[in-house]
């Protein structure tokens, strides 16, 4: 059953149009991860499911009822912002509490719910403490546990980790992905971090300059992305686009090496030859290459090659370690090539898939 709807929303600001004809289902207890780069909408859509923003065109159901005109204090959803914006006169459980406060909870209902917040956030020992006095790390669990004491039908969350350390960063994606599987509500997350994306989200939205370019698992958008703007927003590293002509069983760059074809394609065809630096291998044969730059990541190397005028990443066992300036050999993984149109960047399916 889906809790949120969204039905051909558009926002526009005067001639500006920001959000075109979104059209998608959030699940109950599903967590949905907004994706995409810097002004392509994302947080803009999420104000507009929380009542931040208005919509110019189209229909927000939440939990099956329509709420375009509704002010966002009556939709039962919480939002966790960026930014922290904590009380900095309030102890930590007045800030917990405050919005409960404000709506004349009941004083014992309302440290029940403090308490339990708290205890799921590990924050018991930190409730009488200021704003100040807390690091990154826990103000940001504050503001979550803010969000949890209202016991909201979603939560929304807008690019919460921005301000934290990678460390930190990883440690609180951990935290809020089993905050969610606890609670088992629907969520709404906001990032143009595509890492965060993929370990947190149940289903991914891909946004690209106003509009969805796809949505799917993980997985899905990972294996079968639809267009090259997923296929490059999704992975890290970058996958490997080449422009290349079809010749026989391969696509050759302009000067370029001959990179082999999954399936056949007519021949002159003009594509976008797609591979993960995890899908090419280095080994005693294959494509020529040079390494140009070797860059450790501890298990893995991440190696710059050029084959040809043509550069390559590649993914490299510590095991069998490249230097800079190796003359190697490389072969792909067939299997996990991707192969999309040169005119309108989309995906080139083998017929009959």
């Amino acid at each position: 059953m889906s809790e949120i709807e969204l039905r051909h929303v558009d926002k526009r600001y005067g001639a500006i149009s920001i959000l075109k004809d979104i059209s998608l289902d959030m699940n109950n207890g599903e967590f949905v991860v907004l994706v995409g780069p810097s002004g392509c909408g994302k947080s803009t859509l999420l104000q507009m499911i929380a009542g931040l923003e208005d919509i110019s065109a189209g229909e927000i159901r939440i939990g099956g009822k329509v709420v375009n005109d509704m002010p966002a204090k009556e939709r039962n959803i919480a939002m966790v912002f960026q930014s922290y914006a904590l009380y900095p006169h309030m102890k930590v459980a007045e800030n917990m509490s405050f919005a409960l406060k404000l709506a004349k909870t009941p004083k014992a209902e309302i440290r029940q719910r403090v308490q339990h917040a708290a205890s799921i956030l590990g924050l018991e020992n930190l409730l009488g403490r200021f704003p100040r006095e807390l690091s990154g790390g826990q103000r940001q669990r504050v503001a979550m546990g803010r969000a949890i004491v209202r016991d909201p039908r979603a939560f929304l969350f807008d690019e919460p980790l921005s301000n934290l350390d990678a460390k930190l960063r990883v440690k609180m994606r951990s935290e809020i992905k089993k905050l969610h599987k606890r609670l088992g509500k629907t969520t709404v997350y906001v990032t143009h971090d595509q890492i965060e994306a993929m370990t947190l989200a149940d289903k991914i939205v891909v946004l690209n300059e106003g509009r969805i370019e796809q949505v799917g698992t993980p997985l899905e958008l990972y294996n079968h992305p639809n267009s090259v703007f997923v296929a490059s927003f999704i992975g890290s590293p970058e996958i490997n686009l080449v422009t290349a002509r079809v010749q026989g069983n391969v696509a050759i760059p302009d000067n370029g090496p001959a990179l082999p074809l999954p399936f056949a394609l007519p021949n002159g065809r003009e594509i976008v030859y797609g591979i993960r630096p995890q899908h090419i291998m280095i080994g005693d044969q294959g494509i020529a290459a040079t390494v140009t730059l070797v860059e450790p990541t501890g298990d893995n190397q991440e190696v710059s090659v050029q084959a040809g005028d043509v550069n390559l990443y590649v993914i490299a066992n510590s095991e069998h370690p490249v230097s800079t300036g190796d003359e190697i050999k490389l072969s792909v993984d067939l299997d996990k090539v991707l192969l999309f149109d040169s005119q309108d960047k989309t995906r080139i399916a083998m017929a009959g898939m």
